[in-house]
């Protein structure tokens, strides 16, 4: 393991009228609700999303864990698809200070560079203020992808607290799975 400093950045919106224009529609993609808990499926987004910049956390969790997660009260989990094929996800939970927490967002590497992170957190945004809350807020660090902060400033988020930790962080690139041998971002 090996120590880093990681500044993590926490982003909110207190108004829906705030919100970027929506993007230009793209017909290939389209975005489909979770319905039933899968915790199989789950992790292998979490993990084949997030491997590139060391999410780490639920990589231990047990199914149960998993389960108990997606099954929560006020909790969502969409998928984009581009032509079928899962593009990545988002999660999202209504909390009790009522308030929309973009839990988790991002997208499978082949499909970064493509517009569908902004098509796909307006969709995000625009579905949380659905819900009705007085604020939708997230948070995303300097080891996210290099366009993370942008884009959720670009939708109109607002930074309002940054947090600058050590973390400790594996020595070797995480792979989705082990072997994958995926070539780096």
């Amino acid at each position: 393991m090996r120590s880093v400093q990681v500044t993590t950045w926490f982003l909110e919106m207190t108004d829906p009228g705030r919100l970027a224009a929506a993007p230009s529609a793209d017909g290939e993609l389209e975005f489909r609700q979770v319905e039933l808990p899968s915790p199989e499926f789950s992790r292998a987004l979490y993990a084949g999303v997030g491997s590139d910049w060391f999410w780490i956390d639920r990589l231990s969790w047990s199914w149960a864990r998993w389960h108990e997660w997606l099954s929560r009260p006020g909790f969502e989990v969409w998928v984009p698809y581009v032509r079928g094929t899962p593009a990545g996800y988002i999660e999202l939970e209504h909390t009790d200070d009522d308030a929309v927490e973009i839990v988790a967002f991002g997208l499978l590497p082949a499909f970064i560079g493509r517009g569908i992170g902004t098509r796909s957190l307006d969709f995000a945004l625009r579905r949380a203020w659905s819900r009705g809350p007085r604020r939708v807020w997230v948070h995303t660090c300097s080891l996210d992808g290099p366009a993370a902060l942008r884009t959720y400033q670009g939708r109109g988020l607002e930074i309002y607290d940054e947090q600058i930790d050590q973390v400790a962080l594996p020595d070797e690139r995480l792979q989705p799975w082990p072997g994958a041998d995926r070539p780096p971002p």
